[in-house]
């Protein structure tokens, strides 16, 4: 073998930023970029050198880490003039999922150009299968391929195709999560943001922790409900919820107030009622359901605030969700919150909310013929 492989250090730098210019004309990582993956960002930057006296750099794989799921993300691979035709790119790609798999990730994701023939057949050769295209991905609005492969292997299960819709305001992910799974069970409606506006003003509580309110279980299933839809609610606790995270009397009362409305409605509509047990997943798939469920954000950010998260399918090993919640921060984009695969003990872990362990779910069935 002609190379040896390590994790990069701060004094690469220098190198990683003269092969990115060497490889790229454009989406190129600059210094910062690579300093932030280097010493704080959760990935791995794994650097192959040359043998011998003169050690250079060969290239380097780049792999992203989504905290909470068991999904890694090939965010970039590169590979020198003078060390193509070896092999490197093969073995920085093994490298890149020995990585993934120490960091207990079961899936491995990748974005390519659908002009990069090379990339496509290496990536083809080890397992990888094209599941999805971007249209205008990278900056200049030529496409992206996006390949995954299962490099921990275990029994597959059934995961539907839901559409994506990213929130627009940090208090939004109950409408942002709803607006998917209605266009999910009625391929004709739209997503359109003056009705995650609209369903916010509906399900609101006004006032959760700070700022403005999120949506309450009982509010977003009376939102679809009036949209035509047959809707499953699950509330494992009585009375108003998220109290606790709220200081002011006056505030906490108008939250009771909302919520007494929203139970006076649900006591004269058709809302199911599921009970405090977790969901049965895989029943729900079967009748061709949606799932929204409020979660702990902290597995996946390490905010603790409740959060709205839509199932979109599990099998023997994990469950895949849509998080609609995309944090820049973090590094992540709209395609790496889309079927994220997360184990059935941490979806256990982070889906109960709180000290009171809350456990809160709406349902989405079907809707009807008609739109409202």
């Amino acid at each position: 073998m002609n190379f040896i492989y390590r994790l990069a250090q701060p004094a690469d730098v220098d190198n990683l930023l003269a092969l990115e210019n060497q490889c790229f004309e454009s989406d190129r990582l600059n210094a910062r970029s690579f300093l932030w993956m280097v010493t704080r960002a959760n990935a791995r930057l794994i650097v192959a050198l040359h043998k011998g006296a003169d050690v250079r750099l060969a290239g380097y794989a780049l792999v992203l880490f989504h905290r909470g799921t068991s999904l890694g993300r090939l965010y970039s691979l590169a590979i020198s003039d003078d060390a193509r035709g070896q092999g490197l790119g093969q073995s920085l790609l093994a490298q890149a999922e020995q990585h993934a798999l120490e960091h207990e990730c079961a899936y491995l994701r990748l974005e390519v150009r659908p002009d990069n023939g090379a990339a496509i057949r290496l990536y083809e050769r080890n397992g990888y299968r094209l599941f999805d295209r971007v249209d205008d991905y990278y900056e200049d609005h030529a496409a992206a391929l996006r390949f995954e492969k299962r490099i921990r292997e275990h029994a597959t299960g059934a995961v539907r195709q839901v559409p994506y819709y990213p929130q627009t305001l940090d208090f939004s992910c109950g409408p942002a999560c709803l607006l998917m799974a209605m266009k999910a069970l009625q391929p004709s409606r739209s997503m359109q943001r003056r009705e995650e506006l609209q369903v916010w003003r509906e399900a609101t509580t006004v006032f959760m922790t700070s700022g403005h309110g999120g949506c309450s279980p009982q509010g977003l299933a009376l939102a679809a409900l009036r949209r035509g839809f047959e809707v499953g609610l699950q509330v494992s606790v009585r009375g108003s919820l998220f109290l606790a995270g709220v200081r002011s009397e006056e505030k906490r009362q108008v939250m009771r107030l909302v919520h007494e409305e929203f139970s006076r409605e649900l006591s004269a509509s058709t809302v199911h009622q599921l009970g405090s047990a977790p969901l049965d997943l895989r029943h729900l798939h079967q009748q061709n359901a949606l799932a929204l469920v409020l979660i702990s954000s902290y597995r996946l950010t390490r905010s603790k605030a409740p959060h709205w998260v839509l199932v979109t399918g599990c099998d023997e090993d994990f469950v895949y969700l849509h998080d609609p919640d995309v944090d820049h921060s973090q590094q992540r984009q709209a395609m790496d919150c889309q079927y994220m695969p997360v184990s059935h003990k941490e979806f256990a872990g982070m889906s109960c909310f709180g000290t009171d362990k809350l456990r809160a779910s709406v349902v989405l069935y079907r809707g009807a013929d008609t739109l409202i």
